[in-house]
């Protein structure tokens, strides 16, 4: 594993374990040059993904991209990282359960969709907003009362 601080190619594991989910081996390195310190992840990949996006390209499946999705949808919101690396290991587990190397974009988007509106309802509604390319204000509103939210109802608690 090349370091990513002085990038020398050889790097030295100190610790490996299973990450909290067990979805993952995490590994602790460190580089004999310049003694930086870091951690990486080694998880099964079942196949090799391709999203078909509307416009026709294909373009592979980039897990990080997912998370960034979901940490811009969830961000200042109470969900902890563990809880958002653990949905994109679901979310990645049905992609690849679904048997298909190619799968459409907008099949990954309602995946997606389903997993933060069991997580959080405003990370669901932000990330409709621009899965839908939401216009106007009345295209929440409209989400809304698609989605049977009530008016004037917090989302969340005794608001």
């Amino acid at each position: 594993m090349k370091c990513p601080f002085c990038g020398n190619a050889d790097t030295q594991v100190k610790d490996s374990r299973p990450s909290d989910d067990g979805s993952a081996i995490r590994r602790r390195r460190s580089c004999p040059q310049c003694g930086g310190r870091f951690t990486t992840f080694e998880r099964v990949q079942l196949r090799e993904l391709v999203i078909l996006k509307r416009n026709g390209r294909r373009t592979p499946f980039d897990r990080d991209k997912l998370e960034r999705s979901l940490g811009i949808a969830l961000r200042k919101r109470p969900v902890t990282p563990d809880q958002v690396e653990q949905l994109v290991s679901r979310i990645v587990r049905q992609l690849e359960s679904l048997g298909e190397t190619e799968i459409q974009s907008h099949v990954v988007g309602d995946f997606i969709m389903k997993a933060l509106k069991s997580v959080d309802e405003v990370a669901y509604v932000r990330y409709a907003s621009v899965y839908k390319d939401f216009r106007h204000t009345s295209d929440f509103a409209k989400f809304l009362g698609d989605e049977g939210f009530e008016e004037n109802k917090p989302l969340y608690g005794d608001d």
